[in-house]
C-alpha cells in the first residue's frame, strides 16, 4: 500500500518525491516504492460565483442583490481542471491507503488542500505535514512526525471563515456600488479600509497649512549649540526670534549642566514577513510583492531561509540546538563574520528570542542549514538574503553599548543645548553594515559644569513646518499591522489590489488616490471604511484558528453585516461620476468612451457596461511598410476588420492575409503551429518558413 502526498506547487512536488525516493516521472505525478507525490497549482477549487448557482446573475442587477447562498459551495477550476482530475484519478486507485497534506503550512496553505479532498469526496485516513523550511532534513523529519489532519480543523475552519466573508462582502458591495453607478468599482472587507488609511494621510496633506518659524543656533568653535524651550527648537514667535538674536549676540554663556548617560541597545530579534517587507522597502525600494517573492523563491528553490509567511519574531526553544549549523552552512558566504563565532563557540546571546509562548503558526524567518552558494542568487535575492542573515547574526552579539553626552549652556537666561553620541561598546552593531551612521569618535565636548563660553556667533535660520510625507510601502504596512488589516501572507495582494482598480496610484514609491479612489471611499459605508471593524473580524479569524472562536457564529455575523452594507448602497443619494470619461464616443452605442490605462498600453474602452467596445488610444506599429515612403504603417481596427495606414502619407490598406500581408510575428506563430505537423511540414511549413526567410533577407 502506498501513501499519496499532496504538495501546492510542482516545484515543491519534485523535491518532495525527491527525498522520499520516488523516481518514476509522470506528467502529473511521480510515484515509488511507497510514496506518490502529485501537486496543487495554487488553488484547483473555489468557491461557486453567482451565476453558478442561477444564471439570472450573470447579468448584475440591483434588485437581485445581496446574494447570499443558504450553502456556499465548491466548483472546479476550468484553467486548472486537468491536474484536478488528475489527482482525482489517483485518489480511485486501490493501492493507496492514505493521504498527506504538505501544502504550505498555513491558512492558505491548508485551504488548498481541504477543498481538493472535500471536492474528490475522500474517506480514507488525512494526516497533515507541518514543517518550516524545504530542505531535505526538514521533510525527513517532518514525515517522521506527521500529525493527523483533524489537528488543523481550527486552521481550516478560519479559512473557510476568510474566504466566505471576502465572497459575500467583497462581491455584493462590489456588484451594489458597480450596478449603482455604472461604473466598474471594487470595494471589500481589507481593501476598503486600507484604501481609507491611504485617503486620511492625503486629506492631512491638503489641509495642512505652513508655518513660519526661527531656529537659533549658537556656534563655538569646535562644537554648536541649539536654542530650546521645552524640548523644542523652533520659535514660531517671530518678533521675539528677532529680538532674541539681536541681544544675544556678543553674550557670554555659561555651562549650566553636563550630563553622561551610558545607553543599550539590544539585539534585534529576526524578521517576521511584515517588517522584512518594510525593512525592504525603505532600503532597496522593493513593493511588498516583489520581496514576497524574492522570499519564496529563497525558501522553495534555494531553501536558505525558513518559511517566510510568519507574523512571528521569535524562536522556539528547541531551535536553540540547530544554531550552529545554521552558522556553519554560512560560512562560504559569510567566512569572516562567522569565523570568529565559530572560532569560540559562541553562545546565542540573545537569549530572549527563544519563546515558545511568542510562536504562533511559525517562528521566525531564519537561515536553515542548507550550505550556502551565494553565485546562485540573484542580485535581489542577495540583498534581501543578506538582512535576513545579519539579523541573524546579530543575536550571537552583545548589545550595542553608547553614551550620550548633553550639556546645557546658559546665554541671557536662554536655553542652549548640545548633544554628543559616543560608542562605548559596538556589539551586534559590527555585522549590521550600513544600517546606522557611525558613533562619533572626535574629541569630547570641552566643557564642565559653571564654565563660562563665549559663541563666537549666534546664528538664526527661517523655516516653515512641512506637510506629513505619503505613505510609502513600508509606512502603509506599518498602518495595516497597526489597525490587524489582512495578515503578512495576504497584504502585498491587497496593496496591488488598490493598484489594479486604479484607486490609488504610486508615484516616486508613496501613494496617492486617484479621483476614483476619492469618490469611491464616499459611496461605501463609514463602517466597511473603517480599519476598526475590519480588525475585530481578523482578531475573531485568528480566535477560530486557535479553537477558541465560533465559525458558524462569525459568519451569521458576515452575512447580516452584507445586507446593511448592500442596503446603504442602495439607499444612498451619494453621486458619482467617471473621472476618466474622454469626449470622444463609441462608434457601435454612442456611448462616451473611457481611458484606462493598462501594462501594454492606454485603451478606449465604452462606458456602457453592456458594450464590449474597447480599443488602443495609441496606434500600433505593425511591421508592414509603406510603399510610397517606406516608413512603418500604423496598424488599426475597423468595420469590416483590421487594415493599415500611413500617418505620413495617409495611404490605406485592407490587412488581407491572403495577400501575405501578415506580421513577422504573425509568421513566427504560424510557422511554430504548423512546422510540427508531419503532414503539412513539406508544404505549409516548408513553404512559410521560404516566405519567413525571404523577408527578413
Amino acid at each position: 500500500m502506498k501513501t499519496l502526498v499532496l504538495a501546492e506547487k510542482p516545484s515543491v512536488g519534485r523535491d518532495l518525491a525527491r527525498v522520499l525516493g520516488c523516481r518514476q516521472q509522470h506528467k502529473t505525478y511521480i510515484e515509488g516504492s511507497r510514496y506518490i507525490v502529485t501537486w496543487a497549482l495554487g488553488h484547483l477549487v473555489e468557491l461557486k460565483m453567482p451565476e453558478d448557482y442561477d444564471k439570472r446573475y450573470e447579468t448584475w442587477r440591483m434588485e437581485d442583490l445581496p446574494i447570499i447562498p443558504e450553502q456556499m459551495e465548491l466548483k472546479v477550476i476550468r484553467k486548472t481542471s486537468a491536474q484536478f482530475k488528475a489527482i482525482q484519478k489517483l485518489t480511485k486507485r486501490k493501492d493507496i491507503k492514505e493521504l498527506v497534506i504538505a501544502t504550505d503550512a498555513g491558512r492558505e496553505g491548508e485551504l488548498v488542500a481541504r477543498w481538493i479532498i472535500k471536492k474528490i469526496h475522500w474517506r480514507k485516513p488525512v494526516k497533515r505535514l507541518w514543517i518550516s523550511s524545504q530542505t531535505d532534513r526538514a521533510i525527513r523529519e517532518g514525515f517522521k512526525q506527521l500529525k493527523p489532519a483533524h489537528a488543523y480543523d481550527a486552521l481550516y475552519a478560519s479559512a473557510v471563515c476568510r474566504a466566505e466573508a471576502d465572497w459575500l462582502i467583497g462581491l455584493n458591495v462590489t456588484r451594489a456600488l458597480t450596478t449603482k453607478y455604472d461604473d466598474p468599482l471594487s470595494a471589500g472587507r481589507v481593501q476598503t479600509p486600507t484604501l481609507n488609511i491611504i485617503l486620511e494621510r492625503e486629506h492631512e496633506i491638503e489641509t495642512f497649512v505652513p508655518k513660519e518659524f526661527r531656529t537659533l543656533t549658537a556656534h563655538f568653535g569646535s562644537f554648536s549649540a541649539q536654542w530650546e524651550q521645552n524640548g523644542d527648537k523652533r520659535l514660531f514667535d517671530l518678533e521675539r526670534a528677532e529680538q532674541l538674536s539681536s541681544t544675544l549676540k556678543g553674550e557670554k554663556g555659561v555651562v549650566r549642566s553636563v550630563k553622561q548617560k551610558t545607553k543599550r541597545e539590544p539585539q534585534p530579534l529576526p524578521y517576521d514577513l511584515t517588517e522584512l517587507q518594510r525593512d525592504a522597502n525603505r532600503r532597496y525600494g522593493f513593493s511588498a510583492k516583489k520581496t514576497l517573492n524574492i522570499l519564496q523563491q529563497l525558501y522553495e528553490y534555494h531553501k536558505l531561509i525558513t518559511y517566510p509567511r510568519t507574523d512571528s519574531r521569535y524562536l522556539t526553544k528547541d531551535m536553540e540546538t540547530t544554531m550552529p549549523k545554521r552558522l556553519k552552512a554560512l560560512s562560504d558566504g559569510y567566512r569572516d563574520e562567522v569565523k570568529l563565532l565559530l572560532g569560540r563557540n559562541a553562545p546565542l546571546l540573545a537569549k530572549r528570542v527563544f519563546n515558545d509562548h511568542k510562536v504562533t503558526d511559525h517562528h521566525a524567518i531564519i537561515p536553515t542549514d542548507e550550505p550556502l552558494v551565494l553565485s546562485d542568487l540573484s542580485a535581489d535575492e542577495r540583498k534581501v538574503y543578506d538582512m535576513i542573515v545579519r539579523r541573524f547574526l546579530a543575536l550571537f552579539h552583545p548589545p550595542h553599548r553608547y553614551s550620550v553626552i548633553t550639556a546645557v549652556i546658559d546665554i541671557a537666561g536662554e536655553t542652549f543645548v548640545t548633544h554628543e553620541t559616543r560608542e562605548v561598546e559596538r556589539g551586534f552593531t559590527v555585522v549590521m553594515r550600513q544600517e546606522r551612521a557611525a558613533a562619533n569618535q572626535s574629541e569630547p565636548l570641552p566643557l564642565k559644569e559653571g564654565q563660562t563660553v563665549v559663541p563666537k556667533d549666534i546664528v538664526m535660520e527661517k523655516g516653515y513646518t512641512e506637510p506629513p510625507a505619503r505613505l510609502n510601502e513600508a509606512d502603509l504596512l506599518a498602518r495595516m499591522e497597526k489597525h490587524g488589516l489582512g495578515t503578512p501572507a495576504t497584504r502585498a495582494d491587497i496593496i496591488e489590489r488598490l493598484l489594479e482598480t486604479e484607486v490609488v496610484t504610486r508615484h516616486n514609491g508613496r501613494f496617492r488616490p486617484t479621483p476614483k479612489g476619492k469618490q469611491l471611499i464616499n459611496l461605501v459605508s463609514e463602517e466597511l471604511r473603517s480599519p476598526e471593524l475590519t480588525s475585530r473580524w481578523e482578531r475573531e479569524l485568528e480566535a477560530i484558528a486557535r479553537g477558541k472562536g465560533n465559525a458558524k457564529t462569525f459568519l451569521a455575523n458576515i452575512r447580516r453585516q452584507t445586507y446593511t452594507l448592500v442596503n446603504e448602497i442602495k439607499t444612498s443619494d451619494q453621486t458619482y461620476r467617471a473621472y476618466n470619461l474622454t469626449g470622444s464616443k463609441c462608434p457601435e452605442c454612442e456611448a462616451k468612451l473611457k481611458e484606462v490605462k493598462r501594462k501594454n498600453g492606454t485603451m478606449l474602452v465604452c462606458s456602457n457596461r453592456r458594450c464590449t467596445y474597447r480599443r488602443r488610444k495609441d496606434p500600433v506599429l505593425s511591421n508592414r511598410r509603406c510603399p510610397q515612403c517606406r516608413k512603418r504603417m500604423e496598424i488599426h481596427q475597423g468595420k469590416a476588420g483590421p487594415y493599415f495606414q500611413c500617418r505620413s502619407c495617409n495611404l490605406v490598406e485592407k490587412k488581407d492575409r491572403s495577400t501575405g500581408n501578415v506580421s513577422k510575428r504573425e509568421e513566427r506563430q504560424l510557422l511554430k503551429k504548423y512546422s510540427g505537423h508531419e503532414s503539412l511540414k513539406t508544404n505549409l511549413g516548408e513553404a512559410l518558413k521560404a516566405a519567413l526567410q525571404k523577408r527578413e533577407e
